[in-house]
C-alpha cells in the first residue's frame, strides 16, 4: 500500500468515526467510504463538501410533481409556445455555423439540437437555481425511491468537479442536478460533453459551442440515425384491439400494429420496428407510431411526452425558418 493510500485510509476512518456522531446526512459515512475506496477521492474533501450540502424540501416536492405526469393536452402548451418557437429561430440563426458544424460532425439533424436546448432551458434562459450539490445530496440521502441513482450522480459530480475544476459549492442547476444549456446530469456530462470550441475545457454554461456540440454528441453516442423518420401519425380503427401499454423501445412492427387496427397512411415497410404511443387530448386519444429516433430522444429524457414535445418543437421551428 502506498503512503498516499495509507494516509487516505486513516483520513476516511477518522471521518467515519466523526461522522457516526456528526454526519450531516443519513448514509454519509458509507458514501465517503465508497468515494474513497472505489473512486480514490479525498475523504476530508468529500466530508467537507457534504457538510456544506443543504437539504431542500422544495427539491423533494418538485420530484413528486413532475411536468411529465400531466396529460398531453396540458404538457404540450408548456413547450409549444410562439415565444419558444421564436427564440428557437433566433438561436438557430445566431449560432447557425456552430449548429451546422455539430450536425455534420455527429450526424444529427440541426433542428433536433435546437429543439432540445429549447425544451431544456429556453435557450439558456432557465438553467436552474439550485446548487447542484444540494440537489444531489437531497435526492441521494433523503429520497429513497431513487436514492441509489442520485447517490451515484453525486459521486460523478465530485469526480466531474475535479476533472473540470468546478467550484462545487457554487455550481447551479435544476432540482434534479442537471446542468448547463442542455441540462446534463453529472454522469452524462462526464461521458458525453465535448470541448467543441477547443479552449481546453467542457463548459456547458457559458460556451454555447460546447453545449451545442455536447447535445449533438449525446445523440450520436445513443445511435441517432440521420435522415430517418421519428414518428408516424396513426388512426385507430373502430374495431382495433386494445393493446397493452408498449415500452419506449420499438419492439413491434408497422405490420403487426396494422393488423391490430392501428393504421398510418405513410407507413414504411411492414417489418419496420415501431412502438405505439397514445397521447391524451381533451377530446380523446391521439395515436402515433414511434420509430428508432424517437426512442433515442427518450434516452435524453425517458418521458414520451418530452420526446414528442422535442419533435413537434423542431418541426415548428423548422417551419418558421423556411418562411
Amino acid at each position: 500500500m502506498t503512503l498516499k493510500k495509507l494516509l487516505n485510509c486513516v483520513i476516511v476512518l477518522t471521518c467515519l468515526y466523526a461522522g457516526a456522531v456528526f454526519a450531516a446526512h443519513p448514509g454519509q459515512e458509507e458514501f465517503i467510504r465508497q468515494a474513497v475506496q472505489e473512486h480514490g477521492l479525498d475523504a476530508s474533501k468529500v466530508a467537507a463538501f457534504l457538510d456544506n450540502a443543504e437539504y431542500k424540501q422544495s427539491i423533494i416536492d418538485a420530484m413528486t410533481r413532475p411536468a411529465e405526469a400531466k396529460p398531453w393536452h396540458d404538457y404540450r402548451p408548456i413547450f409549444l409556445t410562439q415565444k419558444r418557437i421564436r427564440q428557437g429561430v433566433e438561436f438557430w440563426r445566431d449560432h447557425k455555423d456552430t449548429i451546422a458544424a455539430a450536425a455534420s460532425r455527429y450526424g444529427v439533424e440541426e433542428e433536433i439540437i435546437v429543439a432540445i436546448i429549447g425544451v431544456e432551458t429556453s435557450y439558456g434562459r432557465i438553467t436552474g437555481s439550485y446548487r447542484v450539490i444540494d440537489a444531489l445530496a437531497t435526492l441521494g440521502f433523503y429520497y429513497p425511491k431513487r436514492a441509489e441513482f442520485f447517490s451515484a450522480e453525486l459521486l460523478h459530480f465530485f469526480q466531474l468537479a475535479e476533472e473540470e475544476n468546478l467550484p462545487m459549492l457554487e455550481v447551479l442547476g435544476s432540482y434534479a442536478g442537471a446542468m448547463g444549456l442542455g441540462q446534463f446530469i453529472p454522469s452524462s456530462y462526464r461521458a458525453y460533453a465535448v470541448d467543441f470550441d477547443g479552449d481546453g475545457s467542457r463548459d456547458l454554461w457559458s460556451s454555447t459551442e460546447d453545449a451545442i456540440g455536447s447535445v449533438a454528441n449525446y445523440f450520436h453516442q445513443h445511435k441517432w440515425r440521420p435522415g430517418e423518420q421519428i414518428v408516424l401519425p396513426a388512426v385507430r380503427h373502430k374495431d382495433a384491439k386494445t393493446l397493452p401499454e408498449m415500452g419506449r423501445k420499438p419492439e413491434s412492427t408497422t405490420g403487426e400494429l396494422a393488423s391490430a387496427g392501428y393504421l398510418t397512411e405513410s407507413a414504411p415497410q411492414p417489418d419496420t420496428p415501431v412502438s405505439l404511443l397514445e397521447l391524451e387530448q381533451e377530446d380523446g386519444m391521439e395515436y402515433w407510431l414511434t420509430l428508432h429516433n424517437f426512442y433515442v430522444i427518450t434516452r435524453y429524457n425517458r418521458s414520451p411526452l418530452y420526446a414528442m414535445a422535442v419533435y413537434q418543437l423542431s418541426r415548428e421551428i423548422t417551419g418558421e425558418m423556411m418562411r
